[in-house]
C-alpha cells in the first residue's frame, strides 16, 4: 500500500491558526465595516445635506417672503371685487400658495427666489445697476448696527462668490517655508509684494496665500522673496484637493521647478 495514502501531506496552517493571529471579535468587525460604509455614504449624505440646506435657505430667506408679498399685492384688488376670490382676502388664482407647508408653495417660492437672484445679478452686472447698488450700500452703511456687520460679511461673500475669486484660478502653486527651514507649505501666488518692502530688503517680494486644512478658503498671507519660492507644476484644483483632503488625495510625483530670481526694480 502506498505510504502517501497513510500519511497525507500536512496542510498549511490558516491565517487564524498562525502563532499570534486571532480572529477579530464582533466589535472590531462592526467598527471596520461601519467605517467602510460611512466612507461610502458620507460624500452622498454631505452633498444631499448641502442641497437641502440651500433649498431651506432660499425658502426661509426669500421664497416665503416673495409668496407672502405676492398674495398681499393680489389681495388689494381682490377685496374690492376686481379679482375672483374664494373667501374675502384670498384671491382664487393664488389661493394654492397660502399654506407654507404645501410642497407646491415651496417649489413656487424657491423658483421665484432663483429668478430674483438672477435678476439682481443682471441688474448689478451693468454700470447703472452697479452705481445704484453702491449708492444703496452707502445709505445702508449709515445705520450703526449694520455698519458693524455688513462690511465683514460682504468681504467673505465677495471672496467666495464674486468673480474676483477667479484670480485664484490664474495663480501659481508654489512651496514656501513659512516657519522653519526644511518644512514646506503649499501656497498660491496672489500678486506682487509691497514695493516699499522690496526696496527696504533689496529683494523682489511676492505675496503668497497659504490655505489652511481642511478649510482651504481660509488661511493667511505672506510676503516672501521670490528667490525662496519653489514653483510646483500643479493646477490650483489639484492643490486644493490635496489641502482639503489633508494630503490623502495626492497630486502625484511631479517635476519641481525653481522660480528664477528677478533683480529688484
Amino acid at each position: 500500500m502506498n505510504s502517501d495514502a497513510k500519511n497525507p501531506p500536512a496542510t498549511q496552517p490558516s491565517a487564524d491558526a498562525r502563532p499570534g493571529a486571532r480572529k477579530p471579535n464582533f466589535s472590531e468587525d462592526f467598527r471596520r465595516f461601519f467605517l467602510r460604509g460611512l466612507a461610502a455614504l458620507l460624500p452622498t449624505l454631505v452633498t444631499l445635506w448641502l442641497l437641502v440646506w440651500v433649498w431651506n435657505f432660499l425658502w426661509g430667506s426669500l421664497g416665503q417672503n416673495i409668496v407672502w408679498g405676492l398674495t398681499r399685492i393680489w389681495d388689494t384688488p381682490g377685496d374690492v371685487g376686481l379679482l375672483p376670490v374664494v373667501i374675502t382676502g384670498h384671491p382664487q388664482i393664488l389661493d394654492f400658495l397660502w399654506h407654507p407647508d404645501w410642497a407646491i408653495t415651496r417649489v413656487v417660492g424657491v423658483g421665484l427666489s432663483l429668478v430674483l437672484v438672477y435678476t439682481v445679478g443682471v441688474f448689478v452686472g451693468n454700470y447703472i445697476g452697479r452705481t445704484a447698488w453702491r449708492a444703496a450700500e452707502v445709505g445702508v452703511l449709515r445705520i450703526p448696527l449694520v455698519r458693524a456687520i455688513y462690511p465683514a460679511v460682504k468681504q467673505v461673500t465677495d471672496f467666495v462668490l464674486s468673480e474676483r475669486s477667479s484670480q485664484f484660478q490664474q495663480s501659481r502653486v508654489v512651496a514656501v517655508q513659512p516657519h522653519e527651514k526644511g518644512i514646506w507649505s503649499i501656497g498660491l501666488v496672489t500678486g506682487p509684494g509691497i514695493k516699499t518692502l522690496s526696496d527696504a530688503v533689496g529683494h523682489d517680494m511676492v505675496t503668497v496665500f497659504i490655505p489652511s486644512t481642511p478649510t482651504a478658503f481660509t488661511g493667511y498671507v505672506m510676503v516672501v522673496p521670490r528667490s525662496e519660492l519653489v514653483e510646483l507644476p500643479l493646477k490650483v484644483e489639484e492643490a486644493m484637493r490635496l489641502l482639503v483632503s489633508g494630503g490623502v488625495i495626492s497630486a502625484g510625483e511631479e517635476r519641481v521647478v525653481t522660480l528664477p530670481a528677478v533683480p529688484p526694480t
